[in-house]
């Protein structure tokens, strides 16, 4: 049992902090910039919150954020009333904001010359795998502070791996995202070519599914997206922030994302559609029509 904090309780944040109490039985205090959301949590699962970063970190033996960006993540943790100035020396801070592997750098050097520890932590599995603990966690940093946040991370998550030093768990993110980016798009038009081609798409998937074309997106959006029900986590504004960062990084390091790139565009489309907090798989909803779906 440790004493943990963890900042931000948005739809990933609360059930994972939830998971540090109950699953972990970790004494744990939150922070939330809504304060009220923040005393729900506690209603709901005991431990206590402070009312700004630095007074939930206080005392904490691990500090977890999942905020929105990179500029949230600076605000706290070296911002006014950020968590780094009130950590003890040793103390690890672990970030599972998705956010830049700049960030994640500055942020790391910023502990070190504080004495603390910082660990890029982004995670996968979106909302369904936080509120069932079952996250796949992609870490850089320095390898003891990690061996020793590790059991506790398991509070949440079905896999954790160091990837390299800090700001390699953010680029591991990256990877995570240009894949699932082209695979939802060739699914989306798979589905829209079957329907046109007047397939039955239950027969069609259930025979392509348990070959080469298999993927969790296939196994558990098909039917959903057949339907055109597009509420089942990771929203499409979050997934166009991510392409973004993964965008600027190919600049910085010369890849060439050409379907990534185009997917980013697709995905602009359905946010002009209404669909901003639609999930990932709407990217069938530009190429089907509106009476199929």
């Amino acid at each position: 049992m440790a004493k943990v904090a963890f900042l931000g309780l948005g739809v990933m944040g609360y059930p994972m902090a939830g998971h540090l109490a109950a699953r972990g039985g970790h004494e744990t205090r939150v922070f939330n910039r809504t304060t009220a959301k923040a005393e729900v949590w506690v209603a709901a699962n005991g431990g206590s919150f402070g009312r700004t970063p630095a007074e939930a970190a206080e005392g904490a033996d691990f500090v977890f954020a999942c905020v929105g960006n990179d500029d949230d993540l600076r605000q706290v943790t070296i911002g006014e009333g950020g968590a780094f100035a009130a950590m003890a020396p040793g103390a690890v801070f672990i970030d599972h904001t998705t956010a830049s592997a700049a960030v994640a750098r500055e942020l790391a050097a910023a502990a070190t010359e504080r004495g603390l520890f910082f660990l890029d932590a982004p995670v996968s599995g979106g909302q369904a795998g936080a509120e069932n603990g079952a996250l796949t966690v992609m870490v850089g940093g320095d390898e003891a502070a990690y061996l020793r946040a590790e059991p506790v991370i398991r509070s949440f998550a079905k896999m954790v791996g160091l990837m390299g030093p800090s700001g390699a768990g953010q680029l591991t993110k990256m990877v995570n995202q240009i894949a699932i980016a082209g695979l939802v798009q060739g699914l989306s038009e798979a589905i829209a070519f079957a329907k046109a081609a007047d397939l039955d798409v239950e027969k069609v998937i259930g025979v392509i599914s348990k070959g080469a074309a298999q993927s969790w997106q296939m196994e558990n959006r098909w039917k959903t997206m057949d339907a055109g029900e597009f509420a089942f986590g990771f929203a499409v504004d979050w997934m166009r922030k991510d392409l973004g960062i993964v965008l600027d990084e190919a600049k910085r390091n010369g890849a060439r994302l050409p379907v990534t790139a185009l997917v980013d565009q697709f995905y602009a489309d359905v946010q002009a559609m209404g669909g901003n907090r639609w999930d990932t798989s709407s990217l069938i909803a530009r190429i089907t029509p509106k009476s199929d779906t």
